[in-house]
Formats: C-alpha cells, structure tokens, sequence
C-alpha cells in the first residue's frame, strides 16, 4: 500500500530534488529581451498578474506600517488592496476589493481571484467577483500563523501555484484540501537572488528574477523557463540594458506581459523610469 509522505518528508525530498538538480547541472539555453510599454496600470502600485479570456487582471500592492516607513510612505487611508480587470487598452473593466497586504502576486481561477500577501497575515486570500472574502490560507509546510512570504501565484488546470519565498521554491497546492502536490526549486545562481512571479505555458513555468542591488541602472533582471515535468531549469533569458522593471507576470496568446510595480527593495521609490507601466516582453 502506499503511504502519504509527511510534511516533513515532502519539504526534504524537494529541497533535495532541488540540491540534485544543481548538481547535476544540464544544459541551459540563453537568449536576451527587451520590453514595449503597452500602458499605464490604474493609480497605485502594480504587482501581480494573470491573463484571462476576459481581459488582464492586475493586483495592487500597498505598504503599510513597518513598511511604509521603511520606504518613507505615509500609512495608506484604505488597507484594501484592489484587484482590477482590465481590458488591452488598460480601461478599467472590474474591480475586486481584498484584504490582501503588500500583495506581491495573483492567480485567477476557479471563479475566484487568489491574491498573495507579502506582509503579516501573509498568506493566500481567495475572493470571489463580488469582493466576499471565501478563505484565507497560510502557505504549506510552514507555522500555522505565518508560512511566509509570496511574490508569485499562478491558476493552471485547477490547481494553484505559489512562489514560496520561506521554501526558495514554487509549489503546485491543490485548493481544496490545501495539500502541497509538487515542487520546483527556485533557480540557484550568484547573481539571481531576487525571485517575482511566475506564468505558465505549454509545459514550461516562466519566472522573473533579478540581481540583488541599490538602483534601476544596476538592475540585471531575467526571465527563467523551467520544465515542469522535471522542476529542472532549461533557459535564462536576459533583458537588454534600459528594460522595464519585471514584477508581475501573464502570459497571452503566447505573449509575455509584465508590469512595472514603481518600488523595489532597496532602491527610490519609482527610480524605474517607467514605474507603473504594463508592458510587453519580446524576445530578441
């Protein structure tokens, strides 16, 4: 018969799994991108998306407290973070309040958008079209009060994946029992510190990550493909110099699409020069 793995023993076969894959190294093909702003995000902080037949959903990101002072903000008057519907046009076509905090990444599936919190309660909010809150959920395999930080989240065949920013790693959930199916690493170099959302096509996981530094002109962000099959990463795709500043990640009809949050640990709040923005990723 065969028996259910523990929490304990998941997390220890994918960290291993993890550890294995870098070993073992493989070939990782390389290409470079440039962004083409497309338009302006609603007034806010933009950070997370997710493409559906209806339109682009972006989710707001807000910093409160802590926070807030950190980056030199005044407390926001509302705590609501937003998710809007917009068309390709960016007009606001939907809008979905949630009690998401420092939201850093969204999926939408299942009739429900699913916003991910970067900042205490932490967690995974679920709320349907008509701003009701449906469930809050800690990510797997963490304390039961705070299973830490997120900065991705994608819907794919009725499961919900979620950029574990505790676990270094992307973990497929199934959202009804709330169990942790399948992992991938995060993608492990010296320059790739920084880890933003994810997106999924035709068997591949897209994620952006990025160098750890002070200002937008010293930024090196990049785009990883990994087989989802394996977990094993199989592309890194760099941007040219003077590229947007990837944060949130969709893809339609086989175009990437990204937005530009306007902050970024460490550095000025909106020294992007395109802080705000929605944009297209092409491929060079």
């Amino acid at each position: 018969m065969m028996r259910h793995m523990t929490k304990r023993e998941f997390l220890a076969a994918g960290l291993g799994a993890g550890v294995l894959l870098a070993q073992r190294g493989g070939t990782v093909s390389k290409r470079k991108a440039r962004t083409k702003k497309l338009f302006k995000a609603p007034d806010g902080f933009p950070n997370g998306m997710a493409a559906t037949p209806e339109g682009l959903w972006i989710a707001e990101q807000k910093l409160s407290g802590a926070q807030a002072n950190q980056y030199g903000m005044q407390d926001p008057k509302s705590l609501t973070e937003m998710a809007w519907l917009v068309d390709w046009n960016g007009k606001v076509l939907k809008s979905v309040a949630t009690p998401s905090r420092n939201t850093s990444g969204m999926a939408v599936g299942g009739g429900y958008v699913w916003m991910v919190a970067n900042a205490p309660p932490q967690g995974v909010f679920q709320v349907d079209m008509n701003s009701k809150l449906i469930s809050h959920h800690q990510i797997p395999l963490g304390p039961a009060n705070d299973g830490g930080g997120c900065h991705g989240a994608q819907w794919d065949d009725g499961k919900l994946w979620i950029s574990a920013l505790r676990l270094r790693a992307n973990i497929r959930v199934d959202v009804k029992t709330w169990t942790p199916e399948f992992i991938i690493p995060f993608y492990q170099a010296p320059d790739r510190v920084r880890y933003h959302d994810i997106t999924i096509d035709n068997g591949s996981m897209w994620q952006v990550v990025g160098n750890d530094c002070k200002a937008w002109k010293d930024y090196r962000p990049a785009l990883v493909r990994y087989d989802m099959a394996t977990g094993r990463p199989v592309e890194v795709v760099d941007f040219v110099d003077g590229s947007c500043d990837p944060h949130g990640l969709a893809i339609k009809d086989g175009r990437l699409i990204s937005c530009d949050a306007g902050i970024h640990p460490g550095w000025a709040n909106r020294d992007s020069p395109t802080a705000g923005w929605i944009f297209e990723i092409e491929f060079v």
